[in-house]
């Protein structure tokens, strides 16, 4: 089984990941994402139920908020999960 990998790291003002967030939701209303940077890219295909993630953090002046969403190529049912999520 072969691996592809993508990885993206910089620094960002809140309009830029705005922006990006909003093309994320744009290709999950599509059922494709392509996410690519000098000359690297990957294509993601999230169809089904996909696990979902939320976590944030605060320590001292260090804040952080991770956002994770994964899922199987391979269709599926699984349980969902009830309890909904408030954002604010």
């Amino acid at each position: 089984m072969s691996e592809e990998k993508f990885v993206f790291d910089s620094l960002q003002d809140c309009d830029t990941i705005k922006n990006f967030l909003v093309s994320l939701t744009d290709g999950f209303d599509k059922g494709s994402i392509t996410l690519s940077t000098n000359g690297d890219a990957i294509v993601l295909k999230p169809e089904g139920l996909l696990n979902f993630t939320v976590k944030a953090k605060k320590k001292g002046t260090e804040t952080k908020l991770s956002i994770r969403v994964s899922w199987k190529d391979c269709t599926g049912t699984r349980d969902v999960n009830e309890t909904p999520l408030k954002v604010s």
